[in-house]
């Protein structure tokens, strides 16, 4: 089911926080090239003193200076923060007719301020970013970034994101800037080219909040990829097992292996409610004994199993 993901352009993740998206953003990007695909990862400055600050996702792909120009990370794996006021730096140049008149233009403190206190203006500075890196392309006319992995760092980012082409069209329905939005929207509300998957925990308030997000998302015509249920436990019972279990809580009252066993519980009943809800495949992810770049191999690895009665790599027909 993955390789569906990895034909789009754009995957945006996203889910509140402490589901672990950050992590599995990492472990996608880099299931992603195991799978021959070359992967420009991405996260969102939230706001302008971020530019320099601290990046749990640049760490965890192993980049120790993150910032708003592509640092190359491995063969295949590049990474980038997304700032709006690269993105407006961009789309200056763009629309200027002389590279130093962008560049002038953004020294200016006036302009800057005023660019950064206007929400719709920072979030196009993002998509327009966004859209500069996928039209990049190499000398030999290939796509230089084939596949973007986003991590937006909230759910209000990514509604932010969905309702943006909306909200300035409608004030600023011509020139470049709504020619450049139109651009934007068509990559965002294309399902072949752009993707949201949505990352929960196997619990009933997470499942409810991601249930809700899809539901906004959608609304925007933001076309969702993917559901992934992360952290499950791992059930080690046959129906028997969980019986006989189940017999002997029974017989000696209270124990901390019910919690045990409600957490299954839980995990099961999420899966099944997602599974039932959301218009796109649920993967689950289980959870796993290790944190930070060893759970990150452990997932990708996860990810990049052989699925099922599937013909191994050497026995798969060329």
């Amino acid at each position: 089911m993955l390789d569906a993901l990895w034909q789009r352009r754009a995957l945006l993740v996203s889910g509140k926080g402490g589901v672990g998206k950050t992590t599995l953003t990492a472990a996608l990007a880099r299931a992603a090239v195991a799978s021959g695909r070359r992967v420009l990862v991405a996260e969102v400055e939230v706001s302008s003193d971020e530019q320099n600050g601290p990046s749990p996702l640049a760490s965890l792909v192993g980049v120790r200076e993150p910032g708003p120009r592509v640092t190359e990370v491995s063969p295949g794996l590049s990474f980038v923060r997304l700032s709006p006021i690269e993105g407006q730096r961009l789309f200056l140049q763009d629309v200027l007719p002389l590279k130093l008149m962008a560049e002038a233009a953004m020294r200016m403190r006036a302009l800057r301020r005023f660019l950064e206190a206007a929400p719709a203006l920072r979030e196009m500075g993002v998509l327009y970013q966004m859209l500069h890196l996928i039209r990049s392309t190499r000398s030999d006319g290939g796509q230089r970034h084939p596949l973007c992995i986003l991590d937006l760092p909230s759910t209000g980012h990514a509604l932010a994101l969905a309702s943006l082409p909306d909200t300035l069209l409608s004030v600023m329905p011509g020139g470049p800037i709504g020619r450049s939005v139109r651009e934007g929207m068509g990559l965002l509300r294309d399902p072949a080219l752009t993707g949201a998957l949505l990352v929960t925990l196997p619990e009933p308030l997470p499942v409810s909040e991601t249930l809700e997000l899809a539901a906004a998302i959608q609304r925007h015509r933001i076309p969702l990829a993917g559901g992934v249920l992360n952290r499950v436990p791992e059930n080690p019972f046959s129906p028997d097992g969980r019986a006989a279990v189940e017999k002997l809580l029974g017989e000696h009252g209270p124990h901390q292996g019910q919690r045990a066993l409600g957490r299954l519980d839980r995990a099961r009943a999420a899966e099944a409610r997602l599974a039932g809800s959301l218009p796109v495949p649920l993967f689950t992810v289980p959870e796993l004994p290790a944190t930070g770049i060893q759970l990150v191999e452990r997932l990708a690895q996860y990810l990049t199993r052989p699925a099922p009665n599937a013909p191994s790599r050497a026995g798969a027909p060329s």
